[in-house]
């Protein structure tokens, strides 16, 4: 799960095997997670008091190289591959 941007202490990752929608998860230092969604930008999770505008800042900039990124690892994804990350057994 390697991160594709960092500012400051938040650090944006893809994770290589994740589900639809295309989103980033966004660490915080203080070891909190949320996720963005890259279709539109919204949070999917709640954000911390005080850190949402910081944090949708960071991301606008960031936005277009993280999308990148998401689109790089999940193009290959082919017919067997299900929602959640894993290989379908069933063909």
């Amino acid at each position: 799960m390697p991160t594709v941007a960092r500012e400051g202490e938040i650090q944006f990752i893809v994770r290589t095997r994740d589900h639809d929608p295309p989103h980033v998860h966004v660490s915080l230092p203080d070891g909190k997670e949320v996720r963005i969604n890259l279709n539109d930008g919204s949070f999917m999770d709640p954000v911390p008091k005080g850190k949402g505008k910081t944090i949708e800042q960071a991301y606008r900039r960031h936005a277009e190289a993280i999308r990148e990124v998401w689109e790089e690892y999940h193009a290959s994804r082919g017919p067997d591959y299900e929602a959640g990350g894993e290989l379908s057994d069933h063909h």
